[in-house]
């Protein structure tokens, strides 16, 4: 029998975390919810702490071999069997109930989807995130949640898991597995280019852990290259009225990118920033000029140690004038 909600779980190597995780699952269980544990090669206890849990509706995904988080994902989808589908790290965990709430708004509005707020994480402390959409509980185009350029807007909340998907949208769920780090990118993107509907709704049911030994966001190794890959899938095909908020997305995370490079072996960091710089000539002159032009002035440097000839100064100077006017 068809399940209601299909929520996919991918982890490797998560004994820490994935305790709380199945036990969140857990406190959110109903007959009509499946959740699927993509255990993506693990060597350690993982696979056993989610066989003792016994959660109602759980099953079990096992790879011998690791794909990584995308195509772990993409395993999940396509055994799922829920109207809607949901993700959920293994080092992240649900307040009880969300899931049920998160199902309603996505009954209750009829649209593709639905994004929410997170709970970010880190030791002891928590900050609510909110999606960066102010119209709650509103159907529109995702379209329209893609610009202005130069503010944050939904194409810079990259997170699957803040969110509930009809599984009907088929291939705009599906993860790019040639990357293994930053494959939300080009997804988020692409979702709000081609959906038909979405809105944001007021729930801060995820808590995203932060700072995880192992995370990819603390490990410097080559997968960080998959950076660029990410970013060339957002530019091809981009339409041009989105290139101005795709470049100036991009410049900002390079920079964010160059000022963690010191976790990055020698070899590393100068293959990261030979293919950076690049990437960053290779782009519109006078929208790299604009997107430097409105950085923090730190970032700016970061990035003209890269890119020692990069535009943007007289942008930034006529700014700053027509600001002290």
């Amino acid at each position: 029998m068809a399940a209601l909600l299909t929520v996919i779980v991918p982890v490797r190597d998560g004994e820490a975390y994935i305790g709380d995780c199945v036990a969140s699952l857990a406190r959110n269980a109903r007959p009509d919810f499946e959740f699927i544990v993509v255990d993506d090669g693990s060597v350690d206890a993982t696979g056993q702490i989610v066989e003792d849990a016994a959660v109602p509706g759980l099953s079990v995904l096992r790879h011998l071999t690791p794909v990584g988080l995308a195509d772990a994902r993409n395993a999940g989808l396509a055994a799922a069997t829920g109207r809607y589908v949901s993700f959920l790290d293994g080092d992240d965990w649900l307040a009880p109930g969300y899931l049920a709430e998160m199902v309603a708004a996505i009954e209750g509005l009829g649209c593709d989807f639905v994004r929410a707020d997170h709970v970010q994480v880190t030791g002891r402390n928590r900050v609510v995130h909110r999606a960066p959409w102010a119209r709650r509980g509103v159907v529109v185009d995702p379209k329209e949640a893609i610009l202005p350029a130069e503010v944050k807007t939904m194409v810079d909340y990259p997170y699957a898991w803040a969110g509930v998907y009809r599984r009907s949208l088929r291939d705009l769920l599906q993860f790019p597995g040639s990357l293994h780090t930053a494959e939300d990118r080009p997804w988020i993107w692409r979702l709000h280019r081609e959906a038909a509907t979405f809105a944001v709704v007021s729930a801060a049911g995820v808590f995203y852990r932060r700072q995880v030994s192992g995370s990819l966001t603390q490990v410097g190794d080559e997968r960080q290259l998959h950076f660029f890959d990410a970013f060339d899938l957002v530019f091809k095909d981009l339409e041009a009225r989105y290139l101005s908020k795709a470049v100036r997305n991009f410049c900002a995370l390079l920079a964010h990118h160059l000022e963690l490079a010191g976790r990055f072996t020698p070899e590393l960091r100068a293959r990261f920033t030979e293919r950076g710089a690049a990437m960053v000539r290779g782009l519109p002159a006078d929208l790299v000029a604009d997107s430097v032009a409105r950085m923090s002035v730190e970032r700016e440097e970061v990035l003209r140690a890269l890119v020692p000839d990069l535009p943007g100064k007289a942008v930034r100077l006529r700014r700053d004038r027509e600001e002290l006017a």
